[in-house]
């Protein structure tokens, strides 16, 4: 499925002459890690000049974690680059609607569209296709197999921090991860 209209593809760090005019850009977490897996993008963009906040998404529900994308975006000035990874890519598809948002970034990421989620864009992968080391939900929560997680998550990351990153995987609340889209960017 394509991005949303307004999306940028992305290589690197660097946007589209298009996005020359928005200095302030918005970084948005997948849903099992935290913002720290940001730190290489933040430091190089602030190296350039950027503004950037990065979204500490509290996972207890999509609607939640839109309105912290959201709260990020209002308290800068000027239009913004909102950027997701993985889960980040579903947050972003409906805080993108926000009206300072002059585009939306992709980095291997979940576009849906509206009435779609993570989940429905996971349910059927193709033969040989990597599937998230995602476990059964136990009390409402998602969990992630901890042997899987490098592999998976952090393939390009030195092994000590990979297990360390492990250590400390967030468990997503599954109503996160199965809410529908009503409105995307």
């Amino acid at each position: 499925m394509p991005p949303p209209p307004r999306s940028l593809a992305a290589t690197g760090t660097t946007a589209s002459a298009a996005d020359a005019a928005a200095k302030n850009v918005v970084l948005v977490h997948g849903g099992f890690v935290d913002g720290a897996g940001w730190k290489g993008v933040y430091d190089l963009l602030k190296k350039d000049g950027y503004t950037v906040s990065i979204v500490q998404n509290p996972t207890t529900s999509l609607s939640d974690d839109v309105a912290a994308t959201r709260q990020a975006i209002d308290k800068l000035d000027g239009p913004v680059v909102l950027v997701g990874h993985s889960y980040g890519g579903v947050v972003i598809s409906e805080a993108g609607t926000h009206e300072k948002v002059q585009s939306v970034v992709y980095i291997a990421a979940f576009a849906p569209d509206r009435g779609e989620s993570a989940s429905s864009l996971i349910a059927n992968p193709p033969a040989g296709a990597p599937v998230p080391p995602i476990l059964p939900p136990v009390d409402g929560f998602l969990f992630l197999d901890k042997a899987k997680f490098a592999a998976s998550f952090a393939a390009d990351v030195d092994a000590e921090i990979a297990a360390f990153m492990s250590k400390t995987a967030r468990n997503l609340i599954d109503i996160a991860n199965l809410t529908k889209l009503g409105r995307t960017a």
